[in-house]
């Protein structure tokens, strides 16, 4: 009857103490005010639809670049590594969701314990000779009352936790995405340069063989032969350099790809086309659509309940414990009911001098709210530069590109006509045009190949910017 009442009255406090909606001193969360522009610089738009919405199945039509992407999301290592990351995070995060419950543990015991006769208690100790044994099996429950919303910050501090993993991973996917497309264009920019460059090379062994015959029949002299030779193994030498290239970049590929290194299948460049509406919605959409702001936000929203956490610890705390069992002396009656017993605390603590430890704890959660509030500001607005600079050099590179097509066109030109000159032994016509205009034509023909390749990048770097590769 006494016990009852004791655990009666633990009740009837426990029921009080979680009926204090009044005394709950956690704030509940609400994003930081932060200023953010209306518009991108230089665009004006009414329009929300984002090129971040859109699948990067759809942005990328080439089906082996989407292949090696689809690779790359299976067996990246940096991803496989995030994704894990995120399984850690989960399982914190269940742990905090069970911060409501009380703990439960059974304990069972057995001891055999002997005096000897010379001992005090062997001497006092008539039971069996100095010699008996112990059975103790019992079991017992501990609950903390979140009287100040302690528990329930601690619940949503793991819960962010476990979403800025997520985040991360997502910016990982993001990343990688673009990154393989990237690759993926400089290679196949990288095979277009290797082309030309050959052509190069076996058009100019056909140029040293006119000009040795030029030589021949006295129409140039042999520094012009030497200065064509000269030419022709320029040329090799950066064809050379282009297949290297191309061997590192189909290493780094499968690195991406977490595969041995080893050649990469693409296609063309001439095969490679974005066509799509580069649409960017506003500044705003940058908060749910690029995966490092949404974890700036959640790293925020983590120091915000810790904060809660630090100023929950100068309220008193209310715990209760009980415990229950059987202990007995003789094996056979363990489990009678003169074996019971039972015990029934409850303990409310308040912290009243600790060296300022709490104090301290309060002001460093609330300089780390702070500092992340700083930090998610930073990344708005480092997101914002990025499509700023993504879209700005789109535009420059596609006005580079049709500039280059007529430098190209102009410079292959200049290259017949010296060549036909020269062959038709034109007198104002020397061997030094013919070279020069061979050599701004083939260095004209890289860049615009090279220009082709930053329109395609500035596509999928805009792409990135605006949060797109993650869903």
């Amino acid at each position: 009857m006494k016990n009852r009442k004791i655990i009666y009255g633990i009740v009837s406090l426990a029921f009080a103490a979680t009926s204090l909606p009044s005394c709950f001193v956690a704030k509940k969360y609400q994003r930081p005010e932060i200023e953010i522009q209306d518009q991108y610089r230089d665009v004006n738009t009414n329009d929300s639809s984002t090129l971040a919405a859109m699948p990067w199945e759809e942005l990328f039509t080439d089906t082996n670049l989407t292949s090696l992407i689809n690779e790359a999301l299976d067996n990246n290592l940096d991803l496989l590594m995030a994704v894990e990351r995120v399984n850690a995070a989960e399982a914190y995060y269940k742990q905090g969701k069970a911060g409501y419950l009380p703990t439960l543990a059974i304990a069972g015991s057995g001891q055999r314990v002997e005096y000897g006769d010379n001992t005090l208690s062997g001497v006092s100790n008539s039971y069996d000779g100095g010699i008996y044994h112990q059975y103790d099996l019992s079991a017992s429950v501990t609950w903390e009352a979140d009287i100040w919303g302690k528990i329930r910050s601690n619940k949503r501090a793991s819960q962010a936790t476990y979403l800025k993993s997520e985040a991360s991973r997502r910016a990982v996917q993001s990343t990688l995405v673009a990154t393989m497309a990237s690759a993926y264009f400089q290679l196949v920019a990288l095979d277009a340069q290797a082309k030309v460059t050959s052509q190069t090379v076996t058009n100019r062994k056909e140029g040293l063989e006119t000009m040795i015959s030029l030589k021949n029949a006295g129409r140039v002299t042999q520094a012009a032969v030497k200065q064509t030779e000269a030419q022709l193994y320029t040329t090799e030498i950066l064809l050379i350099d282009i297949k290297e290239n191309i061997n590192l970049l189909e290493n780094t590929i499968s690195l991406l790809l977490g595969r041995n290194s080893g050649t990469i299948k693409r296609s063309s460049l001439d095969d490679q086309a974005l066509n799509v509406e580069l649409s960017t919605g506003f500044p705003s959409q940058l908060l749910r659509n690029r995966p490092d702001v949404i974890l700036a936000e959640y790293n925020f929203r983590n120091a915000f309940e810790l904060t809660n956490v630090a100023k929950s610890s100068f309220y008193p705390t209310l715990s209760m414990s009980a415990s229950g069992g059987f202990q007995t002396l003789d094996f056979d009656n363990w489990f009678n009911s003169n074996a019971l017993i039972s015990n029934a605390i409850a303990n409310l603590t308040q912290p009243i001098f600790n060296k300022r430890s709490i104090r301290t704890q309060y002001e460093v959660a609330k300089a780390n709210q702070e500092e992340a509030k700083y930090n998610l500001k930073k990344a708005l607005l480092s997101a914002s530069k990025e499509v700023s600079d993504a879209l700005y050099s789109y535009k420059t590179q596609q006005e580079r590109y049709k500039i280059r097509q007529k430098e190209l066109d102009a410079l292959s030109k200049a290259v017949e006509y010296s060549e036909e000159l020269l062959n038709n032994g034109y007198q104002n016509t020397t061997y030094i045009e013919v070279l020069t205009a061979r050599t701004n034509a083939l260095s004209s023909e890289i860049s615009t190949i090279n220009t082709k390749y930053q329109q395609l990048n500035s596509i999928v770097e805009l792409y990135l910017s605006l949060g797109g590769g993650w869903k």
